[in-house]
């Protein structure tokens, strides 16, 4: 078989795994996995230790870490803990809600919870509020959403992580602190422009929230106010979440293993919940990323991706291929998994990056 047919049966395959994922409850990570073994093994000839070898081990230890870490925090209330303290920075201001809102959905995914948890804890508190304060409450969910797509890639987010390791993995250049820092001023900037069309100056304006002789005001001083008690486990908790950061950022140990010894740590505290924390790691997410990664390297490995690679150098404008690809991950996002699609359409950047470098030398 030419490897210009191998070439669009694997791409095929790749595209028919993301829509029968978004049409079938089926993780894609099987279908990533059945499709390494039939088009590496069966199709192509490849040997079976060829196909191990694609399995991302390192990326697997990361997203496994991390998650652990991170459920044992939010288990222990420690989550909860950085949320409070952030609205108990209001001090009665109305302007400041939205911005409180907006920097802990940025916050606590900047620090490893994923999106959906951290819009789970944040939006209820938002929409409380918005309803209290008479603040709309499309600019406050909007907030809530902005926050989260700054710090979603994060490099402790397990989707900076997946891309970090992808492009690793594809041998791509990348810095995970571009792509977050210029994340995080794209959503700054969108927040600084759904707060104003929606109001935010005449939050501003209106000033603090008088707490006497008004039940509805009482209310929300209650509300942003929220007694939480702090533990040792908590403090603990909170060095643990520093010391994560400090080591697998500035001394760029592999951020798997370290959260794994500082969760452990954690978890000798309280030894009977680790059954709950071990359930509660998204293993249906890493095991469709470790499948999709897996049937990538096998694309890689049967020479697909420098078809491809060849065959994209040819358009005459690149920027616009690059323009499409993001289209179509757009649209493809929007019914099956991001973080899948990211995962088995990053590495097929490449042609386009070979294809830059050689018009800007």
């Amino acid at each position: 078989m030419d490897l210009g047919t191998l070439a669009i049966i694997s791409i095929g395959v790749l595209f028919v795994m993301f829509f029968v994922g978004a049409a079938l409850p089926i993780n894609i990570g099987v279908m990533g996995f059945v499709a390494a073994f039939i088009v590496g093994n069966i199709v192509s000839g490849m040997e079976m230790k060829e196909i191990f070898s694609g399995f991302p081990a390192e990326l697997f230890i990361i997203l496994a870490g991390v998650t652990y870490f991170f459920n044992i925090i939010k288990e222990n209330g420690t989550i909860d803990l950085i949320t409070h303290m952030g609205l108990r920075l209001v001090r009665g201001n109305v302007g400041l809600i939205p911005w409180v809102m907006f920097a802990l959905s940025l916050i606590l995914c900047s620090v490893g919870t994923q999106g959906t948890a951290a819009i789970i804890i944040v939006t209820p508190i938002a929409l409380q509020l918005a309803n209290k304060c008479k603040i709309n409450q499309l600019m406050m969910s909007l907030m809530v959403a902005w926050g989260m797509t700054g710090g979603i890639f994060s490099p402790l987010n397990i989707m900076g992580i997946v891309v970090s390791g992808v492009m690793e993995t594809a041998a791509l250049p990348f810095s995970a602190t571009t792509l977050y820092l210029c994340t995080l001023l794209f959503s700054v900037g969108l927040a600084i422009i759904t707060f104003i069309i929606f109001g935010g100056i005449k939050l501003i304006k209106k000033g603090g929230i008088n707490s006497k002789g008004n039940t509805d005001n009482s209310e929300i001083v209650n509300i942003l106010n929220v007694h939480v008690i702090v533990t040792p486990y908590k403090i603990i908790s909170l060095i643990g979440l520093a010391a994560l950061v400090f080591f697998g950022l500035w001394f760029d140990y592999n951020m798997g293993f370290v959260a794994l010894m500082i969760g452990f740590v954690l978890g000798l505290v309280e030894p009977k919940k680790q059954n709950d924390i071990i359930k509660g790691i998204p293993w249906g997410i890493i095991f469709m990323l470790c499948g999709i990664v897996t049937y990538v390297n096998v694309m890689k490995n049967i020479g697909v991706m420098d078809y491809l690679t060849t065959l994209i150098e040819g358009f005459d404008n690149p920027k616009g291929a690059g323009l499409i690809t993001s289209y179509i991950g757009g649209f493809v996002s929007a019914f099956v998994s991001t973080t899948g699609f990211l995962a088995g359409v990053i590495p097929l950047s490449r042609s386009e990056e070979r294809r830059v470098g050689k018009e800007c030398p």
